[in-house]
């Protein structure tokens, strides 16, 4: 069977399809206004041609206006854009839909980094047990964040998810239909959801794609790989931050997390219950169907009131299946087995809690929280701590910590509601436990960990206010910065030579787990810096933790774009080679990640397997990936240019003036998509960069179409070996390591998403001219030099289906950046008059907020 070449598919059966359903669409009447689809194609090409031509935003939008709409007085203009930002908002609906139902025929559902193939692979290099073996210890754990980067509200999602299938059945009358709902059902929220809103529309995720699409991959690995009927190591888990992550979100309280928490049991039991449902007029035979009726009952009243009388613990519900499983294979001829192995496997993967909820918390607030707490203790005579605790050195006080053991504490005591929420929150991990399995939550990340004191204030804080005798929390330090990245190991290694700290490792398997950020790692120290950063740190946290027989677990915190440790992730977990710890890949998935990459069951389960599949190859294949002495230079000395690069242009005068008046920076507080601040720290009202967040800071620049986060100082650090004359030292290093490979890869999706033509006019700015010259001299460079050094003819010459894929995108949204960078351009004209008109000026700022959303959504992970 010859199959199309990949692109060929893609034209075929994404390209074709949207070109004809598009045309159906832009022929629906919208509104009042029933010629915005004949005139949208008209503004689109004004948009392009003038681009080619050299015009700016306003010249292109006037121009359109002159030459189709001279009659229009202003308020009709301003309506007209309006339409256009309602007509390609939806738009881009259609395409997302197009490519969702294409995905399993333009991805090849069985090709290279698929379980099939790894299966293939491995039984034909006669490694079938190696294989085996390696997954009887490997883990993937994909974590839900609450970072929502997208701009759907719920009914909108679920348009997506119908029209997908009726783009799959060719179903016309039906994609009308959804087409007309499109139309009419608004895009953007009026209020901001709550962390509550928030936890729940990921639910949506866990019982409609991963409950089915992991319970099909440990399916497959149980049957094909093992082939054996016992249970195995479950190799895929998921977390799930909504509900427990306080990091800067001060409305996440501990009566949400329990919400949170019992929400997630509450749908697992109705996941169960529905799966007994259908099992029931299967297992028809005498002695078997009255006991699936009875669990079916029973799962029906738990999962609608978890305090029924009639529950049943996890043990008893497995005991009662194996024991139902037995008889059907022992006297019904093993008839419908699999469906009920099928049942038992899902149950092994999610338990009672469905995802594991963690606790994230700032290591600042922390210290305020702990030394309130020490205070109350020595003013209550506690026996732990002296009364001059908070004069001693950072050691004593290490000693000190490591040695307490449970307080009598009243948290009602507390007034400060910091203090309180953040006692009561650990209190609430100690419920879940109880109620939902020790999986339910059982880790806490400590983010903007700067040293072992951070780690321990919360290790005594947990073992104090809950888990007095045994401490069945993991603490997960989290290292952001460059600095924090350079000082992780010396802070690990006093924890592992803390003797309290090591007996609780052992007691949680001589496992510790390590965050690493790699969005604030990118926006502190450019894009190679950071992942050099990352993977350094890396190496080093693994060789300190073998030394202590420790092994350790990396967890990554990305975002969706190249610029926050995203892009092509399973490539970057098979390229990072012997010296760093892998037995397990974990890693954050947010935003317009979750539903671009695991958003139906197709892309779900490619996706995940692609990840399993990285990290065994980064393990069989180990040899060829060690980077050599030389190579390792050469890595550091490009990202140390780099990084000097990035921090002279982050210290450049003009750059926050620039973010904060030429970016939709500050209009990302307005969209109303998640519950928490848009940066951390609400005292100033001037912008401070440290307490900038990276969604908006990354987002801001790929509005601009800048992307600077994804390539900014690459440019530089190649033409240092140009200009000496030492290129052929990149070459190598090139062709010898896979994951700077993988890196530069990802920094051109970043520079095919962007479009300097659009702020060309920034160039003759007074004021911004000469920034604007510093970022664009930058992109040519560095875009000139990734081709001279790949051989590519064009930027991701490589990815031809999806380079496709972003041009269409970046082809919808043309007309929405023009309306954008025109509408921003006249904010700072009325900005500058004596006499403000208020009104305009609300209207142009509406403008731009509401072309953020498709501007955004169409990148699909821009932010």
């Amino acid at each position: 069977m010859s199959v199309e070449p990949k692109l060929v598919r893609f034209k075929q059966n994404v390209l074709s399809k949207y070109q004809i359903y598009n045309s159906i669409f832009m022929t629906l009447p919208f509104d009042t206004i029933t010629k915005t689809g004949v005139l949208l194609p008209l503004f689109h090409e004004t948009c392009k041609k003038g681009f080619e031509k050299g015009d700016d935003p306003t010249v292109i939008v006037e121009t359109f206006f002159k030459k189709y709409q001279a009659r229009r007085n202003n308020q009709s203009q301003i309506n007209l854009l309006f339409r256009f930002i309602q007509y390609i908002e939806r738009q881009v609906v259609l395409f997302d839909a197009i490519e969702d139902a294409a995905f399993p025929i333009v991805n090849n559902m069985e090709g290279i980094g698929t379980l099939r193939n790894l299966k293939e692979t491995a039984i034909a290099e006669n490694k079938l047990e190696d294989l085996q073996a390696y997954l009887e210890e490997f883990k993937v754990r994909i974590v839900l964040t609450a970072h929502p980067t997208q701009f759907y509200p719920g009914s909108v999602l679920g348009i997506i998810t119908d029209l997908t299938e009726a783009i799959k059945d060719n179903n016309l009358s039906e994609i009308s239909n959804l087409f007309a709902q499109l139309g009419k059902t608004p895009f953007f929220k009026r209020e901001k959801p709550t962390p509550y809103n928030e936890a729940k529309s990921l639910i949506w995720y866990l019982e409609n794609v991963f409950y089915t699409s992991f319970g099909e991959i440990y399916n497959y690995i149980q049957q094909n790989i093992y082939d054996d009927g016992k249970k195995h190591n479950e190799i895929i888990n998921i977390g799930f931050w909504p509900g427990g992550d306080r990091d800067g979100n001060p409305f996440v309280k501990p009566k949400t997390t329990i919400k949170v928490a019992n929400k997630l049991k509450k749908a697992i039991l109705k996941k169960y219950y529905q799966d007994l449902k259908d099992l029931r007029r299967k297992l028809t035979f005498r002695g078997v169907e009255q006991r699936v009726i009875k669990l079916e009952t029973i799962l029906y009243h738990y999962s609608i009131d978890l305090n029924t009388k009639k529950a049943i613990s996890l043990k008893e519900l497995i005991k009662e299946l194996l024991s139902i499983r037995n008889l059907i294979v022992k006297e019904h001829q093993s008839l419908y087995v699999s469906e009920i192995n099928n049942l038992i496997n899902r149950i092994h993967l999610f338990g009672y809690y469905f995802a594991t909820l963690d606790i994230r918390q700032d290591s600042r607030i922390h210290h305020s929280v702990f030394t309130t707490v020490i205070d109350y203790l020595i003013e209550n005579d506690s026996a732990s701590f002296p009364k001059n605790y908070n004069e001693l050195s950072e050691k004593e006080q290490i000693k000190i910590l490591s040695e307490v053991k449970g307080e009598s504490i009243d948290i009602d005591a507390f007034k400060d509601e910091m203090v309180y929420n953040t006692l009561k929150t650990i209190e609430a991990i100690k419920d879940i436990q109880a109620t939902n399995g020790e999986q339910g939550a059982n880790r806490y990340i400590i983010s903007n960990n700067q040293t072992a004191l951070n780690v321990m204030q919360l290790f005594a804080m947990l073992k104090i206010v809950a888990f007095n005798d045994k401490l069945t929390v993991d603490v997960a330090p989290l290292f952001e910065t460059i600095t924090d990245l350079e000082n992780a190991p010396s802070v690990m290694e006093q924890l592992y030579t803390n003797p309290a700290y090591k007996a609780h490792l052992e007691s949680r398997g001589n496992k510790q787990t390590i965050m690493l950020g790699f969005s604030d790692g990118t926006k502190d120290g450019g894009y190679l810096m950071a992942n050099w950063g990352i993977f350094k740190a890396k190496e080093l946290l693994t060789e300190m933790s073998r030394k202590y027989d420790i092994t350790a677990i990396f967890f990554d915190g990305r975002g969706g774009p190249p610029a926050r440790g995203g892009g092509k992730t399973h490539q970057f977990y098979s390229s990072l080679g012997p010296t760093i710890e892998d037995k397990e890949v974990q890693l954050t998935i947010q935003g317009q990640t979750i539903s671009s990459n695991f958003g139906t069951l197709d892309s779900s389960q490619y996706n995940l397997e692609q990840l399993i599949s990285s990290g065994v190859s980064n393990r069989i294949g180990k040899d060829q990936h060690a980077m050599s002495k030389d190579d390792k230079h050469v890595m550091n000395d490009l990202a140390e240019t780099s990084y000097q690069t990035y921090k002279d242009f982050k210290s450049h005068p003009m750059f926050i003036p620039y973010l904060e008046r030429m970016s939709t920076l500050k209009y990302y507080a307005k969209t109303n998509i998640g519950s928490r601040p848009s940066k951390r720290s609400n005292n100033s009202d001037g912008l401070v960069f440290s307490d900038l967040r990276a969604i908006p800071f990354v987002g801001s620049w790929s509005q601009l179409k800048q992307n600077v986060p994804g390539f900014f100082g690459v440019g530089t650090a190649l033409k240092k070996y140009e200009d000496a004359g030492e290129f052929d030292k990149v070459e190598q290093l090139y062709k010898n390591s896979k994951f700077f490979k993988t890196l530069l890869e990802n920094s051109m999706m970043s520079l095919t998403k962007s479009f300097f033509d659009l702020t060309k006019y920034m160039s003759k700015d007074e004021e911004f001219g000469d920034f604007w010259n510093i970022i664009y001299e930058e992109y040519v460079s560095t875009k000139r030099l990734l081709l001279k050094l790949t051989g590519y003819e064009a930027l991701m010459e490589n990815e031809p289906s999806g380079k496709a894929s972003i041009e269409v995108r970046e082809s919808i949204v043309l007309p929405l950046l023009t309306i954008q960078q025109y509408a921003l351009k006249k904010i700072q004209e009325l900005s500058k008059e004596d006499i403000k008109d208020e009104e305009k000026l609300r209207i142009f700022e509406k403008i731009v907020t509401r072309s953020l959303f498709g501007n955004i959504n169409a990148s699909r992970n821009s932010a």
